[in-house]
C-alpha cells in the first residue's frame, strides 16, 4: 500500500517536472508514476511496515522528486535537436 503513495508523488511530480516536455504532461506523469513507485517500494523496504504522519511525506515526497527527475531526464533526452549552423 505504501508503494502507492509513492506512485502518486511520482505522477504528480513527473507532470510538473516534464511540463515542457514535447510528450506533455500525460506522459510525463507516467513516466513519473515509474520512478516514483520505484522509489516508493525501495523507502518502504528500507524503513519497514507501519504508516505514520512522517512516512506518508517520505513516500509522497519521495516519489514526487524522483518522478520529476525522471520525466525531466526524459523530457531532455528525447528533446529534438537544433542546430544554429547556417
Amino acid at each position: 500500500m505504501e508503494w502507492l503513495l509513492g506512485l502518486l508523488g511520482g505522477v504528480i511530480g513527473g507532470g510538473i517536472g516534464g511540463a515542457k516536455s514535447p510528450f506533455g504532461p500525460a506522459v510525463s506523469g507516467g513516466a513519473g508514476a515509474i520512478g516514483g513507485g520505484i522509489t516508493g517500494a525501495i523507502i518502504q523496504a528500507a524503513t519497514g511496515s507501519g504508516l505514520d504522519f512522517g512516512q506518508i511525506l517520505a513516500q509522497v515526497g519521495g516519489g514526487g522528486v524522483v518522478g520529476a527527475v525522471v520525466a525531466a531526464v526524459i523530457g531532455f533526452v528525447t528533446k529534438p535537436k537544433t542546430s544554429n549552423i547556417r
